[in-house]
């Protein structure tokens, strides 16, 4: 999974640039930074058809940009928190190590656990010895 998340960031690093560039060389209302390759037929800079074309790219490229962050998130998230079959092998190489000649600390003290659940009438009597009246307020 770690070799998925390399190359997904770097598809994803590189979609990023890529859709950068493509957008610098739109032209916009001002010219943008296509009427610089141009001169003053900005508008021919790549032929007449530049705009469709790039258009038409831009929206693919931002597909691509959105799937990849899609997957990039899960990918991310399935490295961040392994599934418990593999922290439970990981569990068990930690014991088997530590059962090499790790520091033994003895026992541990038992945990006790509630045996009584509170009742609803004991949940009424803690209710009734809590004022009731709302604390006074100041006047300015």
């Amino acid at each position: 999974m770690t070799i998925i998340f390399y190359f997904t960031t770097i598809a994803f690093v590189a979609i990023c640039l890529f859709m950068i560039l493509l957008v610098l060389v739109q032209k916009g209302r001002g010219g943008g930074l296509a009427s610089a390759f141009g001169g003053m037929g900005g508008g021919t800079a790549f032929g007449a058809k530049t705009g469709d074309v790039l258009t038409w790219t831009t929206a693919i490229v931002f597909g691509i940009f959105v799937v990849l962050a899609v997957v990039l998130n899960y990918v991310a998230e399935e490295v961040a928190n392994p599934a418990p079959a593999q922290a439970g092998v990981a569990a068990n190489v930690g014991a088997a190590a530590a059962g090499a000649g790790a520091l033994d600390t003895g026992p541990s003290a038992p945990v006790e656990t509630p045996t009584t659940v509170p009742t609803t009438q004991a949940v009424g009597e803690l209710l009734s010895t809590m004022p009731t009246t709302a604390p006074a307020t100041t006047q300015p």
